[in-house]
């Protein structure tokens, strides 16, 4: 009888992307969409975004730890790294509660609601006026 390894998994979103990351014990592999990368740059192509994305890792101290599979859609890179952040930091607490002060006094388990405006009608943008003439 095979044991199964367990997938543990959370859910991040950040302005219009949703990431759904899962984690489970092994040797540091990354897949992004259904295609393995050995350096997230590929996906990213900053890596400063790829930082930021798997940040998590770095503050836990388990970097190399974990197999991730990652499904993210929606927005641009820099919608998706956050998404990915929040979701991989809340994958952690799934796996392991002991990771919740850490992650919580570093700020990653809080889902960062800022998004864009709609544009209203008679606007140039969400708030920017025509110019104005007074003759």
């Amino acid at each position: 009888m095979a044991v199964e390894a367990v997938n543990y998994h959370g859910v991040g979103r950040r302005k219009t992307a949703v990431a759904r990351v899962y984690i489970r014990p092994g040797t540091g592999k990354v897949k992004i969409n259904g295609k393995g990368y050995e350096d997230p740059v590929a996906y990213f192509n900053t890596q400063s975004w790829v930082r930021h994305a798997f940040e998590p890792l770095k503050v836990t101290g388990t970097q190399g730890q974990f197999d991730i599979v990652i499904n993210v859609s929606g927005g641009g890179l820099s919608g998706q790294a956050g998404a990915v952040r929040l979701g991989l930091a809340k994958a952690l607490v799934a796996y392991s509660e002991d990771y919740r002060k850490v992650l919580k006094e570093h700020g990653m388990l809080t889902r960062d609601a800022r998004i864009v405006e709609r544009k209203k009608y008679g606007l140039r943008k969400a708030r920017r006026a025509p110019q104005f003439s007074k003759r």
